[in-house]
């Protein structure tokens, strides 16, 4: 007897073979001729396996026709071949009930629920289609993250999750701290002494670990950080979440076109990682969720990105004529609509900007020899917009101070950011994937919230 999952037991190779399978019962329902089709499902696959059990098993009238939606079992038989649609099916020569599930209480009925009433359900919604479908994707999402970069080298570094310092300069970071918020200790100017906190100073949830990456690019080569990261923005919106997650590569000995080498490269090899070992899934998406994700995806890893500068993508977006929520002109920061125009309408294909002015990029991007603009990047592609965000980075020690100041950093404070200028400076570039944002590009599923297991949203900290 073999302990197997649904997807193998699915597999026309495991025919004969005695096994046992455990998982939770989908349907139930009794034939006439005294036995019971039950679908189980382990979460291994989108499809479920059908179980045929005789009314002559010891617990058939106790326990099987008892079986409801949600109920958790183990099947011991043999596989068999199908004469239905399944290429397979078991006959039960054992069926042993380890959980009930109400009927009358149990949330997940065959009646669709939405998925805003699913949010409330986040303990139960992985047992359904969708987030079962959306959790073997972001799965593999992940696992090709990992191959792309360890096949190529980069070595894997854990960047902290508190810090002091705030690598995009816009202030919107969750704070970190042990003092009692209604007895905090003062200064001497009647503010918070964050001399008394437990790290001596006013810390935060990181909001990306690109700074500390750099430090180990800058003295190991080509690294990755993979990890949570946060954003204190108080927005209630399909795209934004509080926590998610970001792989960001860090390169030493690397300009902006071999950034967006890379880049391209990547997203190319997870979105065909998924199109090739999730076709099931991905399947169900195109049929229920939109029914074009499959041809965008396929577009994805097939096409040539478009590259383009910011400033030819503004020329591009004035002449079109185009009505736009918000007003395109030089300097402006590119919205998701102007983004999508340029993928969707007039590239139809997946696009990555470059050079953007000075003024809207944080201070550790490299300054142009014009002065007005930095050596950003941003890729973008049908239906999201921005999805990959980069630079090379400032590599000199003067120029980076000055930028500093310009946004209203004290050099000072980054002491050991401008060290790595000081002693061995290198040209490096790198840049930052939302997973959570690949994921939904993905899946086609419209709301941020529904691609990550536990969503943290403004006033949302349930599960």
């Amino acid at each position: 007897m073999v302990k197997m999952t649904v997807l193998a037991a699915r597999q026309a190779q495991a025919i004969g073979s005695q096994v046992m399978i455990q998982g939770w019962v989908r349907t139930r329902r009794d034939s006439k001729g005294g036995f019971s089709f039950i679908e189980i499902n382990d979460g291994s696959c989108m499809a479920n396996l059908q179980i045929i059990a005789d009314a002559d098993l010891e617990n058939y009238g106790s326990e099987i026709t008892r079986l409801t939606a949600g109920c958790s079992i183990s099947v011991s038989g043999e596989i068999k071949e199908s004469g239905g649609k399944q290429a397979t099916e078991i006959l039960a020569a054992k069926v042993e009930v380890h959980g009930w599930a109400d009927p009358d209480e149990y949330p997940l009925q065959k009646k669709r629920h939405s998925f805003e009433k699913l949010r409330e359900w986040a303990h139960l919604r992985p047992r359904t289609n969708t987030f079962g479908a959306v959790a073997r994707v972001r799965n593999r999402i992940c696992k090709s993250i990992h191959d792309f970069y360890q096949d190529r080298g980069f070595l894997y570094v854990h960047t902290p999750i508190i810090t002091a310092s705030d690598c995009e300069g816009a202030g919107e970071m969750f704070r970190v701290s042990t003092l009692d918020p209604a007895n905090a200790p003062r200064n001497d100017e009647g503010g918070i002494d964050y001399t008394q906190d437990f790290f001596d100073r006013p810390s935060f949830l990181t909001v990306s670990g690109q700074l500390e990456a750099e430090i180990y690019a800058t003295a190991l080569g080509n690294v990755y950080t993979f990890g949570p990261t946060f954003r204190a923005e108080n927005s209630n919106t399909s795209r934004h979440l509080a926590e998610f997650w970001m792989v960001e590569p860090e390169m030493a000995f690397c300009d902006l076109d071999g950034n967006m080498d890379l880049a391209e490269a990547f997203l190319k090899q997870i979105f065909g990682d998924v199109l090739e070992d999730c076709a099931e899934d991905m399947a169900f998406f195109n049929q229920h969720i939109d029914d074009t994700v499959l041809e965008t995806l396929q577009g994805v890893v097939k096409s040539e990105f478009t590259r383009l500068s910011y400033t030819e993508a503004v020329d591009i977006l004035v002449a079109s004529e185009q009505k736009f929520d918000y007003q395109v002109e030089w300097g402006c920061d590119l919205q998701s609509e102007h983004e999508r125009y340029l993928t969707e309408q007039h590239f139809s294909g997946p696009v990555i900007l470059y050079d953007y002015p000075s003024t809207i990029k944080p201070f550790y991007m490299r300054v142009n020899d014009n002065g007005k603009t930095v050596r950003a990047m941003d890729v973008l592609v049908p239906k999201v917009g921005e999805i990959i965000g980069g630079s090379q980075r400032e590599e000199r020690l003067d120029v980076l101070e000055d930028r500093m100041r310009q946004q209203d950093l004290d050099p000072l404070e980054y002491w050991w950011y401008t060290d790595l200028r000081k002693y061995g400076t290198v040209p490096h570039a790198g840049f930052g994937l939302g997973l959570e944002r690949a994921v939904q590009f993905a899946t086609g599923m419209q709301n941020i919230r529904d691609v990550i297991p536990f969503p943290r949203t403004p006033g949302s900290a349930e599960f």
